[in-house]
């Protein structure tokens, strides 16, 4: 079962009245990002590849203020039906969380196979154009407070060794969301999270069996969790955020910082 949020931690009604949609939203962080939001008065569309991994995550959710819509990011007929059911069954749009991507390579890029390396971009760099495309010619940005927010990396920002061609990809996600803030400012606003290793299971092969040793490396000496991002998130996208875009937030217990890399 997935875990709640701590209701102490939570501005009830930051996000009241608010429409969004979540992709990856099943589990880890997209998942965090959607209970933060539900629990903060947003009626949210919840995507993801498994209609069970959906259903599953829905259960600790209010029923009427949640949608779930199956399918693959890069599909863009499950980008459309997101969007509408968004619109047609939640009464509009207001908040884009494209948090989906995927990572099925390791290794150094000078034995990167190439259509592994077309599927990286085709998910986490147009699959992230295409659903910001999608909700804008629903109408996002049509009401005020409109937001959209990317997931980029630590890794777009510093080579982390063997994930080199994710980190190439998330460096293009950081760089679509300022160009896209410049291009949709003022009706809406696009800003990107950038988490180093966070423990869910997408990330489990970089901290599993020696967690210790990792959280060692960053300054706070502990990795991230989905609650960490997910309030970083729920900031960004509310009005209080309403000076900030085009801003790629990096969110690493001081790694970075320390000359630490993912």
């Amino acid at each position: 079962m997935q875990e709640q949020l701590s209701p102490v931690l939570v501005p009830a009604g930051r996000h009241a009245g608010k429409v969004a949609v979540v992709t990856g939203a099943s589990r880890g962080i997209g998942y965090a990002i959607a209970q933060r939001l539900v629990a903060e008065g947003a009626s949210v569309v919840m995507t993801a590849r498994s209609r069970d991994g959906l259903q599953e995550a829905a259960l600790a959710l209010p029923s009427d203020r949640v949608r779930l819509v199956d399918g693959r990011a890069q599909d863009p007929e499950h980008r459309a039906g997101a969007i509408r059911t968004a619109v047609e069954e939640l009464g509009g749009l207001d908040i884009l969380v494209a948090n989906a991507g995927i990572n099925p390579v390791y290794g150094p890029l000078l034995e990167l196979d190439p259509d592994a390396a077309r599927k990286v971009l085709e998910v986490n760099v147009l699959g992230t154009l295409g659903w910001v495309q999608e909700a804008c010619a629903a109408g996002l940005g049509s009401r005020p407070g409109a937001s959209i927010l990317t997931m980029s990396s630590v890794t777009g920002a510093v080579p982390s060794p063997g994930i080199g061609w994710y980190g190439v990809s998330k460096a293009a996600v950081s760089h679509l969301t300022v160009t896209l803030a410049t291009e949709l400012a003022p009706h809406i606003r696009v800003n990107a999270l950038a988490p180093a290793v966070v423990k869910t299971g997408f990330a489990r092969a970089l901290y599993e069996g020696k967690e210790g040793e990792v959280a060692s490396r960053y300054p706070m000496h502990r990795l991230g969790t989905p609650d960490d991002v997910a309030a970083a998130a729920a900031f960004v996208c509310s009005d209080d955020a309403s000076w900030i875009t085009g801003q790629v937030l990096t969110l690493d217990g001081g790694l970075l910082a320390g000359g630490g890399v993912a």
